[in-house]
């Protein structure tokens, strides 16, 4: 058989690279071996490439540079995984068949004791965040990677291998094949809830701040950047209440009274309201409500009965009780301190913006913080965050609207994404406000939505979220092609 396929793996340890290449070496079609790493490791029949960081621009470079066979076989993370001779052909055929140019694959993902398969999600235009799961392999036409390193126009030390796999995204590279192939060895074992914020950690920091550059860049290329947002919002005067708190709720009798009374003890200079949308409650979240008595608790019971979170967001702040500005409040949750709706409020006055976004701390059902602690967001910039945004999965919270623009975008009936597809739209045309310091404890329980998910719905929350993105990048280019269109014709 052919010797077809050069393999390009980065280790951190010897004993990583000697397992791989015990696993690797006797494949019939692998010609040979190239460990990336930060170290010279001497590993029997394989080569190592010494750089200084793993998925820098240098390190891609040094692959382009090594890769003398037809197809390349990149590992695009730390992992030890298991593939067949056939599986590698398989890759083969494919890229021979369609001409596809980037593929990545399902997978299966082992604890050592049970295989569970590992679906992968099809690359969308707005797949943009830098966490896509590819799985552990990229099987990539050699000559593309020479193609994309020799016209390289910034360099990367973390942020190299994301940079490439944007431009091979944009190019329509990139091809999702179906089939699991290979194997990973998990050694991940937290709940998905516990991965969520690893990026928010102090020394991924600079990774964090390279991944936005090189997102960035890649919006300018595509003209889907846009400039910083100055627009003033003028406030209108015809509210009868300035805020109104709103609460979706269905079936959280243990924590809704706290939500509420959370709401309720706020101290303001103005007149608000709570409004609680009860998405028709089966336990006794209705009844806990109905007990509630303050003239400033609206409870609102829709006709429809296929209202999502979304859907119940839209119809609080559609409702004629609803002041000027509308203030989240989860149904699990509480602020942090009786003087947050005063803070929000004093943001949109200050700083004329359509949207206020917070920080908050993420806790146990008994209000205890855990770890990371703050969210709080703070790698947004007024002059950038609008384009970042587009890359992270999350905005923060609370999160608070100008009714009346809210009222012209109104979010998704949805109960995941919503308010981050209402974030990215009024990011569009208008400033958001920002808050950085802890105002709203977030409860993590048992019950939570994203505490611990499937890889099915996990799937299916980020096929979303890509989606909501593709929608608002595809806006974003179409604005700035109008844009100059019209600015050519003045000219």
């Amino acid at each position: 058989m052919k010797k077809n396929i050069n393999c390009f793996l980065p280790i951190i340890t010897l004993e990583q690279g000697k397992e791989m290449a015990q696993r690797l070496s006797p494949l019939p079609c692998i010609k040979k071996i190239f460990f990336i790493a930060t170290t010279n490791y001497h590993i029997e029949g394989c080569e190592t490439i010494v750089v200084d960081s793993l998925t820098s621009t240098e390190a891609l470079t040094q692959i382009a540079l090594h890769a003398d066979t037809p197809h390349t076989l990149l590992v695009n993370k730390i992992a030890s995984f298991d593939i067949s001779n056939e599986a590698i052909q398989r890759f083969i055929t494919i890229s021979n068949d369609t001409k596809a140019k980037f593929i990545y694959s399902d997978y299966f993902t082992t604890n050592g004791k049970t295989q569970t398969i590992n679906p992968t999600i099809d690359y969308q235009l707005g797949s943009l965040r830098d966490d896509f799961d590819f799985g552990a392999i990229w099987f990539i036409q050699s000559s593309i990677l020479k193609k994309y390193t020799t016209n390289i126009v910034s360099t990367y030390t973390y942020a190299g291998f994301y940079a490439f796999r944007l431009f091979c995204g944009h190019q329509q590279y990139i091809t999702h094949l179906k089939e699991p192939l290979y194997t990973v060895i998990e050694t991940d074992f937290r709940k998905s809830g516990e991965k969520q914020f690893d990026y928010l950690l102090s020394k991924h920091q600079d990774v964090q701040l390279e991944m936005e550059k090189a997102c960035t860049e890649h919006l300018k290329n595509i003209q889907g950047w846009l400039p910083p947002q100055t627009t003033q919002i003028e406030f209108d005067s015809k509210f009868d209440v300035e805020a109104s708190v709103i609460i979706p709720v269905f079936n959280r009798e243990k924590t809704i009274a706290d939500a509420i009374n959370s709401a309720l003890r706020q101290t303001t200079s103005f007149k608000f309201n709570v409004i609680v949308i009860d998405n028709h409650s089966t336990d006794k979240t209705t009844e806990i409500i109905d007990n509630i008595h303050d003239d400033r608790l609206i409870h609102l019971i829709p006709e429809r009965y296929d209202l999502r979170i979304g859907g119940c967001w839209n119809y609080g702040v559609n409702h004629h009780h609803c002041g000027r500005f509308a203030i989240q409040l989860d149904s699990d949750d509480v602020y942090a301190s009786p003087n947050t709706i005063q803070k929000i409020v004093d943001i949109f006055y200050e700083q004329h913006c359509a949207m206020v976004i917070g920080s908050y701390t993420l806790t146990d059902k008994d209000m205890n913080t855990i770890p990371p602690g703050l969210i709080s967001h703070s790698e947004w910039t007024s002059e950038n965050g609008h384009n970042n945004a587009l890359r992270i999965n999350g905005l923060g919270a609370p999160r608070a609207f100008y009714v009346p623009i809210f009222r012209t975008i109104n979010m998704p009936n949805t109960s995941y994404g919503e308010d981050y597809m209402m974030g990215l739209r009024i990011s569009r045309d208008y400033p958001i406000g920002r808050i950085f310091e802890s105002l709203y404890l977030c409860r993590r329980w048992d019950g939570n939505s994203d505490s611990s998910l499937t890889i099915d719905k996990i799937n299916k929350n980020n096929t979303y979220k890509d989606w909501i993105r593709t929608v608002e990048l595809t806006a974003r280019i179409l604005k700035n092609k109008q844009r100059n269109h019209k600015n050519k014709h003045i000219l």
